[in-house]
């Protein structure tokens, strides 16, 4: 049966491991968003495959309970912030890969102009620099939702967080050059 505490795979392999679009396609996507390796595509594809293939399983059926299964997943979609607060069941068939990894907490990161490039966000997020609200998020694949956007900052036991550190002062510069 298995320990309980042993970790599992949270993703799927693709079927065919030798397509040249898809592995190009994965290519750029590992660059745009600095990702480490390809199962971190894989992993926000398998959460995207898991909500759409619910989405078709609710279209289809019609009854009592599938409207609350509904109205629970647009809730969490919609918290999650890759659908609108008024979306269809079927908006969520129309979701991306890179709907999903707008998401993350790196890609935040960087949005917000804590750092100065992916990589380095990947980096404050790694060791223990950010904090969503009162938490220090350890995964740079972290799906942060809307209400705790605004949250992202700095940990208060970090050396970053002192606005005078020299690589905040850094990522200053950089931003008025571009």
């Amino acid at each position: 049966m298995g320990s309980p505490k042993r970790q599992r795979k949270k993703f799927s392999k693709p079927r065919h491991p030798w397509q040249k679009e898809r592995i190009l396609a994965e290519k750029e996507i590992l660059q745009e968003y600095w990702l480490r390796r390809k199962y971190e595509i894989w992993k926000m594809n398998t959460i995207l495959k898991n909500f759409t293939t619910q989405a078709k399983n609710l279209i289809t059926i019609n009854n009592p309970q599938v409207g609350k299964e509904r109205s629970q997943l647009l809730t969490k979609l919609s918290s999650l912030g890759l659908t609108g607060k008024d979306a269809k069941i079927e908006d969520v068939l129309s979701l991306t890969l890179k709907d999903v990894l707008e998401r993350r907490l790196q890609t935040l990161v960087y949005r917000k102009n804590l750092a100065s490039s992916l990589k380095q966000a990947r980096q404050f997020i790694v060791h223990e620099h950010i904090s969503v609200g009162d938490k220090i998020i350890k995964a740079p694949s972290y799906l942060v939702p809307l209400e705790e956007e605004n949250s992202i900052q700095f940990s208060q036991g970090s050396v970053i967080a002192n606005a005078s550190h020299p690589i905040r002062a850094v990522a200053k510069d950089e931003k008025k050059i571009k």
